[in-house]
């Protein structure tokens, strides 16, 4: 973890970061990498049409952009796919393939992994609309045992 002196940070950027930190409501984000050309590209028009949609679906609050990254906006995913549940996958893992499994789980469709001490090794936090991708990748994978799968019916607090 980097701290304020490596990150050249001012006593008065850490408050306003403080700050900023403390009124944020948490969000969960999407994000695109990638540049609007090459977006544009892949949707078959032009850059300047890409960015009068862009425009438009920002000031819905579905999209945020930047350079070279798009966030789709958990409001975004809501619209196209209905609510989507948080789902917590608890994952078995035979000890000498710990590291590997937790490596590989990087490059899950995940929002989180967690290395847990007791019964199972490794908690997964992900979106139920992509629970089947993820189930199938860590059943697949070598080493791992078991999975545990539970999905939320409800947000307590958000």
């Amino acid at each position: 973890m980097a701290t304020a002196e490596e990150l050249r940070l001012t006593d008065r950027q850490v408050q306003i970061l403080q700050h900023l930190l403390q009124r944020a409501q948490p969000m969960r984000v999407y994000t695109v990498y990638g540049d609007q050309d090459e977006i544009a590209r892949e949707l078959g028009m032009t850059r300047q049409a890409l960015a009068i949609h862009l425009k438009r679906l920002k000031e819905l609050g579905l999209v945020r952009t930047g350079r070279e990254f798009v966030d789709v906006t958990e409001k975004a995913v809501k619209f196209l796919k209905g609510q989507s549940n948080d789902v917590i996958v608890l994952v078995k893992v035979e000890p000498k393939y710990r590291d590997k499994v937790y490596d590989f789980s990087k490059k899950l469709p995940i929002e989180k992994a967690l290395r847990l001490a007791g019964e199972y090794d490794l908690a997964v936090i992900t979106q139920e609309t992509v629970l089947d991708k993820v189930l199938d990748a860590l059943n697949n994978m070598e080493g791992v045992k078991e999975t545990k799968t539970f999905i939320s019916i409800g947000a307590i607090k958000e």
